[in-house]
């Protein structure tokens, strides 16, 4: 009865939704993409060419690790313990190796994409130290204690180190291991860094060989430069220790911004103490830079060393040092600090005053520049080739963490900022910047494959693991993303509907430098005609901007200086193109309205786009020329009046509400009333004013637009669908509708309008239709979505944690499904709901989840991208210098450490005793075939393979028994006879003395 009732009352006839029952209704999880919480640490493997991305823990997702590689390849690796933090990730070989906030180390398998092994010492574990030619995770714990893990056998090996700060100071206190080093070229040399100092550890003599400890006289500034504190003796805390590539030097960083420079060849001296800006800063009386706040008059206090690399060229002498942290709290400015070294004098022949000179004065210094307040927290170098010298060799980019959970990548040593587009996974580029809201855009297949933007970049960061195969779906429109970020950049790509990608490429946007300034630029509205190629940009500025897919007539030159827009007219903005981009969207016209932020905005497939402000306006513009034409006001609404003019309210403007526009949509249908088809574009308010216009050709050969009517709905409008009444079809303005109107086209359609408290449908102008109120819960966002060839019907996603789905024309529920352990119900107004019924949503400030509500309930699904290729060797590890060796230095091999730290006794890996269980199964399964075998060739014919290769090694093995014993017995034989032969020669020997004897004695 229902359906019949507002089937008559909306002007629908049909049962557009009879096809669907409600066991289709039962939502799938197919992906993920972005990061669930805030990023922690990153680690790059060169070889695989795999980047590692560690989370926290926090009210948004556990902590846990992403692996990404070329394209779309990810997967994610959960940790043995939830509530944990990654706090460091390390590839070592085929495997990767985190250290957790819970002091829990976790091994998992790149080839098997899983977790190995987890193992929680006795002790608090501060640090963790690998090498990719060891088998063995070095555990620094905070009693100054080193453990050593075996990564292959699962274990902890028998070796440990003591606190060898003891020595030093027997009295030390709470002196933590705060850093671990294997020597880049010597493998039997280890760097510790205590709290207290550094310590150099040699395997070969199972003893310290050089202890680094750093004080401040009396009369020094240090490294903070404290008035105060100048006449005391200090000892600051050590926070960082590295080696020089070749591993001449060691560099130490201290809580007080000290950065020392030590000798490790000779006596083990101190070269120079400085800062990032001072130098000499332990030698009494040294002078130091203002460290006083220009405008407050207060001391400005120094960051502390967050971390520093010591980098190399591809001749390891040629060096550079990369800091991040150091700075004073006062400096605009707190990017990444490059000292650019140069070449290392020779140590032979170098004098000490040469080497403090060198530590004293790179050859160049600057900073990295970030973001303004950014704060660079920790860095990975994606070095080119080797991951050896610490991962720090020959580094082609930097990524940058920022104390804010986001990443900033950056050329090396250049320190260019390298945009994330088809560089990174797109999962990345949700924290670089964060992402800010998400708009889709259904777009023709054929016309995504064509939009692969050209654009001047250099070579892929990542270029490791295979995409699993999906399923392909061509029949169906790409689902386009667009993406929008802190930094104003939107981001076009396919998020697919859990089937085969065939473009995964990623379209860029840069808008900053389209609307003609790089300060406080951001997006609120996006809409994207995907079967024109045309995107519509709206700014919290209140300009409109509108690209169009085309070529870049100046590429490779730089634009001319940017003129000033024009208020409330079209400026023309073609020349506002990146130089780099040679084809891809190019900005094409822009609209400063100076009315307030862009409130809603519609591109529509036909040469239209319309737009509403904050302040009430709205306009129209046509791209055939482009021109502005229309502009008004939506307070101009008139319930009740179908003239082609606009009446102004008379109430007066101070008692009147607010009113902007928050949704457009175009379509083709007959009014109420005609018997002929029309362009109509519709305008809802959030007072819950829906206007409809009419766009008119006009005989000068431009369009107008005539206002024909509004209704009025209970509260604000969130969504509109224009319907086609007979089939359900949507209505909406497209390329063949438009061309079809010459030649007669009548559309019987209806207007489906959604607000956070009803669904209405009814004929536009001003028909009062049928309607439905929800009573207990809101909408948040509302779709008309398809069910292959059953029917339509409208989905939606409620305050209470439901999505629910109501058919079309009678408005009842047909089904309904919590997806609330999925989705962020607070941010279920932000999610977005395409016609093939796939919600994209987000599970937190920087992840989506796409949902499929035509499935089965499946849980998400397991990647099946492959990481690991067994094909790319590691290169083999440097060796010592030759000064090295001269001086007498033990060269040791990677197989000498392991003897050294698991000792004669290591018990058998895993690959061992699989492999010799699987011989002796081999070796049972072939001696019970061949006790069954009957001779003959029926017999022979059943043998299997293995029985067969058991078999052919036994005869063998016989044969060669045989062999052994017929050389045996030759031996024996001959030796038989070379004792006969001697016997008898003896004899005659004899014989023949005897007869001589007798015959001369004439016997």
């Amino acid at each position: 009865m229902a359906h019949l009732l507002r089937g008559k009352q909306s002007g629908v006839q049909n049962d557009l939704s009879a096809g669907i029952s409600p066991e289709y209704f039962k939502p799938d999880d197919l992906a993920r993409f972005g990061v669930n919480s805030q990023v922690i640490c990153l680690a790059y493997e060169p070889v695989q060419s795999l980047l590692a991305v560690g989370t926290k823990s926090s009210q948004y997702g556990p902590g846990q690790i992403y692996v990404f590689g070329r394209q779309r390849v990810q997967i994610t690796l959960p940790l043995a313990r939830p509530g944990a933090n990654v706090k460091t990730l390390q590839f070592v070989a085929e495997k990767l190796v985190c250290l957790t906030s819970k002091h829990e180390i976790c091994v998992y398998s790149l080839e098997h994409r899983k977790l190995l092994a987890s193992h929680s010492p006795s002790g608090v574990v501060t640090a963790m130290c690998t090498d990719p030619m060891l088998d063995y995770a070095l555990l620094g714990l905070s009693n100054g204690e080193l453990l050593a893990y075996d990564l292959d056998r699962e274990t902890l090996a028998p070796f440990r180190i003591p606190n060898l700060w003891l020595q030093v100071d027997a009295k030390a206190k709470a002196c933590a291991i705060v850093t671990l080093q294997y020597h880049p070229r010597d493998i039997g040399s280890l760097l510790i860094g205590y709290t207290h100092g550094a310590v150099i550890y040699s395997f070969k003599m199972a003893k310290a060989t050089r202890f680094f400890h750093y004080e401040i006289p009396r009369g020094a500034p240090g490294g903070d430069g404290d008035p105060a504190s100048v006449n005391a003796f200090r000892r600051p805390k050590l926070t960082q220790a590295t080696w020089h590539p070749t591993g001449t030097f060691v560099m130490t960083g201290y809580d007080d911004s000290s950065i020392v420079f030590w000798d490790t060849l000779k006596d083990g001296r101190m070269i120079m103490a400085r800062t990032l800006t001072d130098t000499n800063v332990a030698t009494p009386g040294a002078p130091m830079t203002a460290s006083l706040g220009s405008s407050t008059g207060m001391m400005s206090v120094k960051e502390p060393l967050f971390r520093m690399a010591w980098c190399a060229n591809q001749d390891p002498e040629d060096t550079a040092i990369v800091i991040a942290g150091g700075q004073s709290t006062q400096s605009p400015t707190k990017g990444l600090t490059l000292f650019e070294m140069g070449r290392t004098p020779v140590y032979a022949t170098s004098t000490w005053d040469s080497f403090t000179k060198y530590f004293d004065s790179p050859k160049r210094q600057r900073i990295l520049p970030t973001p303004p307040g950014a704060e660079v927290v920790d860095f990975c170098l994606l070095p080119r080739a080797t991951p050896h010298f610490a991962g720090a060799h020959d580094p082609i980019a930097i990524i940058a963490v920022l104390s804010s959970g986001e990443l900033l990548s950056l050329s090396f040593p250049s320190g260019m900022p390298i945009s994330p587009t088809n560089q990174l996974h797109p999962s990345l580029s949700f924290v670089h910047p964060y992402l800010k809201h998400i708009n889709i855009g259904p777009t023709p297949r054929e016309r995504w494959l064509g939009m692969v933007e050209r654009r001047q970049q250099g070579p892929p960061i990542l270029r490791g693991g295979i995409e699993g195969t999906g399923r392909l779906r061509r029949h169906e429109s790409r689902s386009i993303v667009q993406s929008t970020h802190a930094d104003g950049t939107i981001r076009l790509w396919d998020v697919g509907h859990g089937d085969e990608i065939e473009n995964d490429k990623v379209v860029q946007v840069d808008v900053q430098r389209a609307v003609g300034h790089f300060d406080n630029v951001q997006v609120t509205q996006t809409s994207l005609a995907g079967a024109s190629g045309e995107l519509a940009v709206g700014l919290k500025g209140g300009e409109l901007i509108v690209f169009r897919w085309g070529g870049n007539k100046n590429q490779g030159g730089e634009p001319p200086a940017p003129r000033p827009n024009q208020q409330g007219a079209l400026t023309n903005v073609t020349d506002r193109v990146e130089p780099s981009l040679s084809e891809g969207l190019m900005p094409t016209t822009l609209l400063d309205q100076k009315d307030g932020p862009v409130t809603a905005v519609k591109m529509s497939e036909v040469g239209f786009v319309a737009a509403g402000f904050e302040g009430g306006s709205i306009a129209v513009i046509d791209m055939r020329g482009p021109a502005l034409i229309y502009s008004a006001s939506v307070h101009e609404f008139s319930k009740g009046h179908k003239t082609g003019s606009l009446r102004r309210r008379a109430s007066s403007g101070a008692a009147a509400k607010p009113e902007w526009a928050t949704q457009i949509e175009f379509s083709v249908m007959m009014l109420d009333g005609d018997d002929y088809s029309s362009i109509l574009l519709h305008v809802g308010t959030n007072l819950g004013h829906l206007g409809t216009f009419k766009i008119l050709p006009d005989p000068s050969g431009r369009y107008t637009v005539q206002y024909v009517g509004s209704s009025a709905l209970d509260n604000k409008i969130m969504y509109i669908a224009p319907i086609n009444a007979d089939s359900g079809k949507p209505a909406i303005a497209l390329q063949g509708a438009v061309s079809s109107l010459r030649t007669g086209l009548r559309v019987n359609g209806v207007l489906l309008a959604v607000t956070p408290t009803s669904i209405h449908i009814f004929r536009p102008a001003t028909a009062k239709g049928a309607h439905k109120s929800f009573d207990s819960f809101f909408c948040d966002a509302a779709s008309v979505v398809r069910y292959q060839d059953q029917g339509y019907a409208l989905v939606g996603l409620f305050g209470d944690g439901n999505a629910r789905m109501y058919s079309i024309p009678a408005l009842r529920e047909i089904a309904s499904s919590n997806v609330s352990s999925i989705l962020d119900v607070r941010r279920f107004s932000d999610a977005a709901i395409t016609p093939t019924g796939h919600i994209l949503g987000f599970t937190g400030p920087s992840e989506l989840a796409l949902i499929s509500v035509w499935g089965v309930g499946a849980s998400l699904p397991a990647s099946e991208d492959r990481l690991f290729n067994p094909q790319a060797v590691i290169p083999p590890r440097p060796t010592i210098s030759n000064i090295q060796w001269v001086t007498g230095t033990q060269y040791i091999t990677p197989a000498d450490l392991d003897t050294l730290i698991s000792g004669p006794d290591r018990p058998p890996s895993k690959r061992m005793i699989a492999q010799q269980a699987a011989d002796a199964e081999q070796a049972r399964l072939g001696g019970r075939a061949g006790a069954s075998r009957q001779p003959g060739a029926a017999a022979g014919s059943q043998e299997t393979y293995w029985a067969y290769a058991q078999r052919q090694i036994q005869e063998r093995t016989e044969k060669l028994g045989l062999v052994g014993d017929s050389m045996e017995n030759l031996e024996q034989n001959s030796s038989s006879w070379a004792d006969e032969a001697s016997k008898f020669v003896g004899k005659q020997k004899r014989g023949l003395a005897t007869g001589l004897i007798k015959a001369k004695f004439g016997l």
